[in-house]
């Protein structure tokens, strides 16, 4: 069974981000202080440049890099979930199981840090139903769960972080944090199941 590419799902994710900047910027600027893309981008090439010395593999560098380098409210967060698919993937060579139980690990995590849970308008909106359909249907479903549940926020109200003191006044676009793990899940999706049809979460 070939490995799945880290370094090819850094690139695909990279690739995204840099493309989507703009969109997540402007939907940080609608529920936060719009430094979220900023945040994703400047993280995710430093995650490139370490990748590309051999430093680390993909994962295992976005890891390093959004847990110890990127602010913000989902900086650290987003740390824990590519540290822990990271973990997984080390441990295992069933690559589909490893990043569904790396993926579930960093839920745990991110929820006991954040305490958010499904309904509160955050990233974990995007990441615990394509962690279910991602481990029971494969890459593709798990990018499409993320992708549908990122498009879902747009009707939450906030209940943490920078958007919870807007309230209602946040609803109407999805939430940047949501977008960036969906991002995430159509770029392993793109990588592990080329074949596959995947919409892109970005608006």
């Amino acid at each position: 069974m070939s490995r799945l590419d880290q370094d090819a799902v850094l690139r695909t994710f990279a690739t995204a981000v840099e493309d989507g900047h703009g969109a997540l910027t402007d939907l940080d600027q609608h529920s936060g202080d719009g430094d979220f893309g900023d945040n994703l981008r400047a993280g995710v090439r430093h995650a490139v440049s370490l990748a590309g010395q051999g430093r680390q593999g993909g994962f295992a560098a976005l890891g390093e890099v959004f847990l110890d380098e990127v602010g913000g409210t989902s900086g650290p967060l987003l740390g824990l979930l590519f540290t822990e698919i990271a973990r997984s993937l080390a441990s295992s060579h069933d690559d589909l199981a490893a990043v569904a139980s790396g993926a579930r690990a960093g839920l745990t995590a991110i929820q006991r840090v954040g305490e958010a849970e499904v309904g509160d308008r955050t990233l974990v909106d995007a990441l615990a139903p394509a962690v279910t359909a991602l481990g029971r249907d494969g890459w593709a479903a798990g990018a499409e769960a993320a992708r549908a549940g990122a498009e879902g926020t747009a009707e939450l109200t906030a209940r943490h972080g920078r958007a919870s003191y807007l309230g209602d006044r946040a609803r109407g676009q999805a939430d940047p944090g949501a977008v960036g793990v969906a991002l995430l899940f159509w770029a392993l999706a793109r990588v592990a199941e080329p074949d596959a049809e995947v919409v892109s979460p970005l608006p």
